[in-house]
């Protein structure tokens, strides 16, 4: 039992400096944007409105081991073939990664990030939806693990497609 403590002591202590390290810095929006281009008389309409949702996703490098990962959140609602509105964010965060390998790095990148600034967006969509005079609404969760899991496997077809250059899909 000693020797286990010991060498758990002694194998804790040099580890610590070598830890993996994943912090967020800094939330905020980098873009934001409402509109509602037939309005007044768009209040006026009847009938089922369309909501159409899109997400992306942007990854910049700033520096060693920080990242900038924007997420785009959009949403379009039409009426009777009309656009009512436009409401789009763009939810930015600064991460810090060190002490992963990339292929753990790129899943914290494209799963945990998102999921992180997910909520903001999210809010922020509702605000402007609703400050815009259109009933609230509110985007049901997200399963970026999902959304991660796919491109991931897209991008594993994509490069055994092309084993010659498995970076010329990505240019």
């Amino acid at each position: 039992m000693a020797d286990e403590t010991a060498n758990g002591a002694a194998g804790a202590a040099p580890e610590a400096g070598n830890q993996p390290q994943f912090a967020l810095q800094r939330i905020y929006i980098k873009d934001a944007s409402f509109e509602a281009p037939n309005a007044p008389q768009v209040f006026q309409e009847q009938g089922q409105p369309e909501l159409q949702l899109n997400l992306g996703q942007k990854v910049a490098g700033l520096g060693e081991g920080v990242f900038e990962v924007v997420l785009t959140v959009s949403l379009t609602c039409t009426l009777n073939g009309k656009n009512a509105y436009l409401a789009e964010v763009q939810q930015a965060g600064i991460f810090t990664i060190a002490g992963f390998d990339a292929q753990n790095t790129d899943a914290l990148l494209g799963t945990y990030a998102p999921n992180t600034l997910f909520p903001y967006a999210r809010q922020q969509i509702a605000d402007m939806v609703q400050n815009g005079g259109f009933p609230p609404f509110l985007i049901q969760p997200i399963n970026f693990d999902q959304i991660y899991a796919e491109s991931l496997r897209r991008r594993q077809q994509g490069e055994g497609q092309t084993d010659t250059t498995p970076d010329a899909g990505h240019a």
